[in-house]
């Protein structure tokens, strides 16, 4: 599965674009993302890109979950959120 990162500064229109076009290509992606800011962006971003695939008869399922990732040599918790087409 694709895993995209969001960050608080990231756009969501764009984070939203990329999921879509991923979700059409393979059914599925992951975003993931550290820290309030950053998953307020991805939360807008499934929400907008819902949008862009509904025309095409395609709903999109969220599953939240935490993941331990690496940065720097420093372990982090990260929050990552499963989207599937339904």
């Amino acid at each position: 599965m694709e895993v995209l990162k969001v960050a608080s500064k990231s756009n969501p229109n764009a984070v939203a674009g990329a999921l879509a076009n991923t979700i059409r290509e393979k059914g599925g992606a992951e975003l993931q993302a550290i820290g309030a800011g950053a998953l307020n962006q991805a939360l807008k971003a499934v929400i907008i890109a819902r949008g862009y695939v509904a025309p095409s008869g395609i709903d999109l399922i969220c599953i939240p979950a935490f993941t331990d990732i690496e940065i720097n040599g420093e372990e982090r918790t990260a929050i990552k959120l499963i989207i599937q087409a339904r």
